[in-house]
């Protein structure tokens, strides 16, 4: 049984009590794996490149790992949203050609949460749907999407871990990635329908 399942059943705000307790990185390990997917997801829709994105995830696991215990958060789940939003808006203005930062710039970085309450709210329901979603998937996708995305392996890896041809790796993770994609779209609009 993995860390993952062991924990499943504990609240994020436990994890965060008990990281807070003893700053045990285990605790702050097991939070960051459960929004793994909705990091790529954040960071994929700012930068619009995979490898800058997976890149972009790693940096804000790290800063996450350094910062958390300099802040009292009592919800993870949008700080983590807020703390990688920001570091994607960054690497953006990097990208631009390193232009000063404005005042009021910074002040849109260092805005309250709370202003993003309903962008927060539709996060919240998206990551929820991709983990459903998730699970939906037949064994095999599931698995390589599992390897490929969260556990950052190459596709050799994955192959070398679940015994798939190179070529049926690329197979499950292309179809797994578009029927999830599927899923989570028919959850939307069923959501939609419901409110």
């Amino acid at each position: 049984m993995s860390a993952t399942d062991k924990y499943r059943h504990i609240s994020d705000q436990e994890l965060l009590a008990k990281f807070n307790q003893d700053h045990d990185n285990e605790w702050l390990g097991i939070l960051l794996q459960r929004y793994t997917l909705l990091l790529l997801g954040v960071c994929m829709k700012y930068l619009q490149d995979e490898d800058e994105a997976k890149d972009a995830v790693q940096q804000v696991f790290l800063k996450v790992i350094q910062e958390l215990h300099k802040y009292k958060v009592d919800y993870f789940k949008s700080w983590l949203y807020m703390v990688a939003k920001n570091h994607c808006l960054m690497k953006l203005r990097e990208r631009q050609g390193k232009a000063p930062v404005s005042l009021t710039e910074k002040a849109e970085l260092l805005q309250d949460t709370g202003s993003d309450t309903e962008e927060l709210q539709q996060n919240d329901l998206t990551l929820n749907l991709m983990q459903e979603s998730l699970e939906e998937l037949n064994t095999e996708q599931k698995q390589c999407v599992i390897l490929f995305y969260l556990e950052k392996k190459s596709y050799q890896e994955v192959a070398d871990a679940t015994g798939f041809s190179l070529l049926q790796v690329k197979s499950y993770i292309q179809n797994g990635k578009r029927n999830l994609k599927i899923l989570i779209e028919k959850k939307l609009k069923e959501q939609a329908y419901k409110s």
